[in-house]
């Protein structure tokens, strides 16, 4: 498939339903992101392990009934180790129960046009009615890329902290192989067979493939660098980015129940406050904080943004785009630049995505040419006594110049000097021309080169 419009470039019976295995965690992580994003949680919540998601089969993390865990360490153990009991707790702390959460999981699929698909859990361990095919799990990935990109640099992590203990990737053998691999899941049954999701960037095009039923681990890696190969032969370098829809916020019954924590603004940053329906039953307390800062941006935006005939020439924005409109053919490049993989320090670590072992063979390395698309750059908007105060101008910046900044990703870098407000992900030319029109509306900015 190609990630920048959907157009599906190659197929052989991708609409059988088959079980997905780990596969599935992908919807869990979505409807965690989507949870995140609307207040309903936060990844500093301390999630109450109970004796059900703790008593699930390996893979695991080893949670222990009534153990207590910040929400960001279950995702990355999810994500990472592909591990069952926390794929079940992240369930049971959205939705109270691994039934409400299927529910929920079911409807979210529907909604983002996943038509063939049915979940039952929310690990993927084998259920006679748990069933997804190739295309609709190519197209979950889709989604989780555009839908959440600021979450999408965690399936590229080789290891990670999941708090209890560090953990290994269980995609890390293609991600090591494969140039330009970024993502983002495995899945293994025996019911299932070996499944894989992957995506891979070259030179502006990315390219979503999913293999269900492999025969083996490095047989399954072999077809998906084949299916990435052929994506890449027939796509298209310029092609206009057709986003997919996001799915409207329905959280149904599941809002009722939810204890709003108290937010620590230096640790957990308030969400984006988005329209939809659903939006109404927040709490009122809830949605104050939330709209406080975004009323406050756009009222400084507002009363200091100079009369557009005021900024020099190539420094104006253009006029927004309408919901669902095409953009312009150019040269496509990703909001998140690539993280750069940690050395694996876990190499006893070689289990399977689940309770199969893994046989290993002789490791066959796929040299293959691979960009960024050069967006190796980025902008410096100041350095702040506190990661909130950077944070809170990333926000005002973002709104102010839309233009530019709409794809680069914020990220805040602490060093001994303070906490650093950086837009990267840019190309050199983009950056300039943030940095020119931001110069124009008297806001400091210094532009970053790959080796800043």
């Amino acid at each position: 498939m190609d990630a920048r419009t959907g157009e599906v470039l190659h197929s052989d019976n991708s609409e059988t339903r088959l079980h997905p295995a780990s596969l599935t965690k992908m919807m869990t992580l979505y409807i965690v992101f989507q949870a995140v994003e609307h207040g309903e949680i936060t990844m500093d919540t301390e999630v109450t392990i109970s004796k059900f998601a703790a008593s699930e089969p390996p893979s695991k993390l080893g949670l222990r009934p009534g153990q207590r865990i910040k929400l960001r360490y279950l995702v990355r153990a999810a994500a990472i180790k592909s591990a069952n009991d926390a794929a079940t707790a992240l369930g049971e702390a959205i939705s109270g129960s691994e039934a409400a959460f299927a529910e929920r999981m079911n409807r979210t699929a529907k909604a983002i046009g996943m038509r063939d698909t049915t979940f039952r859990n929310a690990h993927g361990l084998t259920d006679n009615a748990h069933l997804s095919t190739a295309r609709d799990m190519a197209l979950l990935g889709r989604h989780l890329f555009y839908d959440y990109p600021e979450y999408y640099n965690l399936f590229s992590r080789i290891t990670t902290d999941a708090g209890l203990r560090e953990v290994a990737n269980t995609n890390r053998r293609f991600l090591n192989a494969y140039k330009g691999a970024d993502g983002i899941k495995t899945g293994y049954t025996r019911a299932a067979g070996f499944n894989l999701v992957a995506s891979a960037e070259r030179g502006g095009v990315r390219i979503i493939a999913a293999v269900f039923g492999g025969r083996s681990t490095p047989w399954r890696n072999e077809e998906m660098a084949r299916l990435l190969d052929l994506g890449f032969a027939k796509a298209p370098t310029r092609v206009a980015v057709r986003r997919p829809g996001k799915p409207a916020y329905t959280p149904g019954a599941d809002l009722g129940r939810i204890r709003y924590a108290k937010r620590d603004p230096d640790r957990s940053p308030l969400p984006r406050l988005r329209p939809g329906p659903g939006t109404e039953a927040l709490p009122e307390e809830l949605l104050v904080a939330m709209a406080e800062t975004i009323e406050e941006t756009v009222v400084a935006i507002e009363a200091t943004a100079p009369a557009a005939s005021t900024l020099p020439e190539g420094a104006r924005t253009p006029p927004p785009t309408k919901p669902g409109a095409v953009t312009a053919a150019v040269p496509v490049g990703e909001p998140a630049p690539l993280p750069v993989p940690r050395p694996v320090s876990l190499t006893a670590e070689l289990e399977a995505v689940d309770p199969a072992p893994v046989v290993e063979a002789e490791p066959v390395v796929v040299e293959r040419l691979s960009t960024s698309g050069d967006r190796h750059f980025g902008i410096n908007v100041g350095l702040y006594t506190s990661r909130y105060q950077a944070e809170r101008v990333l926000l005002q910046t973002a709104l102010t110049e839309l233009g530019t900044l709409d794809e680069a990703l914020r990220k805040v870098k602490q060093s001994n000097k303070g906490f650093e407000a950086n837009f990267v992900g840019l190309t050199a030319e983009a950056a300039e021309m943030a940095c020119e029109r931001l110069k124009a509306r008297n806001i400091a900015c210094t532009t970053m080169g790959p080796a800043s």
